[in-house]
């Protein structure tokens, strides 16, 4: 009879390391999605710039509406850098998941 309610017990008990695991999980996915997205925005800016278009407007294109205010473009001659904060419940994680990602493109002669 003493074994009666140890498994729902045990659930409670665990339940919070269990949250906490796919929290971090879904910010280790998160914060590699954006970087495949900064890759992406830092060579759309690089391919614009060697057309003569706005690298920096090409590259925020590049990215959905929720990076709007997480992204930072700079240009430096022929170099486009991407610097995004990934999405996080957290500000602060995100603030210390910043990912960035630089492309180079010179214009055909």
């Amino acid at each position: 009879m003493a074994e009666r309610g140890q498994a729902t017990v045990e659930l409670v008990a665990a339940l919070p390391a269990v949250l906490l695991a796919a929290l971090v999980a879904l910010q280790l996915l998160a914060t590699g999605y954006a970087m495949t997205l900064a890759d992406g925005a830092a060579e759309a800016g690089a391919l614009a710039l060697a057309s003569g278009g706005s690298a920096a407007g090409a590259a925020r294109e590049a990215l959905p509406g929720w990076a709007e205010d997480k992204v930072s473009v700079a240009v430096a001659g022929d170099t486009v850098s991407v610097r995004l904060r990934p999405p996080s419940p957290i500000p602060a994680i995100s603030q210390h998941l910043t990912v960035s990602s630089s492309a180079s493109a010179r214009a055909a002669k």
